[in-house]
């Protein structure tokens, strides 16, 4: 299994843009390009829908050597034994959230400003997700925070930090020349006609 400590490319397969039909699909198609770690994020999904498809994922990710996060949702971690589980900055605290789904599962946070990375560190957080560095349809109602702090959080943090938000092909080589060495890509990914070859694609440019 892949660790956080070694991941550079995170996929979200988000149900705001993949049907629950389409997940399994999905999952393949993004582990088969080569994402290092892969998260579901199902916002409008009861728990008991999330742990379903979440069990679907599974058998897919562990044979890719994929870690499986869990966005929010702790006792679905805990329950089908992800391999993460990612909480939002007004979420459950980071020990609260290790407390649930034990020592063996890592713990991400969402920070949308230097204060809050430096924070989430201090909290005990396993990575960090930095942004939304562009507006992005995934969440309309964040303000993006932009490019110029992405130097300064890799000074001041020294989990690994994953740059977020409207982060595509297109954008990759301005966020990686303003110091970030890992990104996480939504819909980019997941609207793309070709899945796995815009996957491989980006990856070859993160190596």
């Amino acid at each position: 299994m892949k660790s956080i400590q070694d991941a550079r490319l995170y996929g979200i397969i988000d149900l705001g843009y993949v049907t629950p039909q389409n997940v399994e699909t999905m999952t393949s198609a993004l582990c088969e390009g080569g994402v290092d770690v892969l998260q579901i994020r199902a916002k409008k999904l009861t728990p008991t829908e999330v742990e379903r498809l979440a069990r679907r994922m599974l058998p897919v990710t562990r044979d890719h050597a994929v870690p499986l996060v869990i966005n929010d949702h702790l006792e679905v971690a805990a329950s089908v034994g992800s391999e993460g589980v990612h909480v939002g900055q007004d979420d459950d605290a980071v020990a609260k959230a290790r407390a649930v789904v034990g020592g063996s599962c890592f713990v991400g946070k969402s920070t949308h400003s230097l204060d809050q990375a430096v924070a989430a560190q201090a909290e005990g957080a396993d990575y960090i997700g930095f942004g939304p560095l562009y507006a992005t349809g995934t969440k309309p109602d964040y303000v993006p925070i932009g490019l110029q702090d992405i130097a300064e959080v890799h000074r001041r943090v020294l989990l690994p930090i994953f740059c977020i938000g409207g982060v595509n092909a297109a954008r990759l080589d301005e966020i990686i020349g303003t110091g970030a060495r890992r990104v996480v890509v939504v819909s980019a990914f997941l609207l793309a006609a070709d899945v796995r070859g815009e996957v491989r694609a980006l990856k070859r440019r993160l190596a």
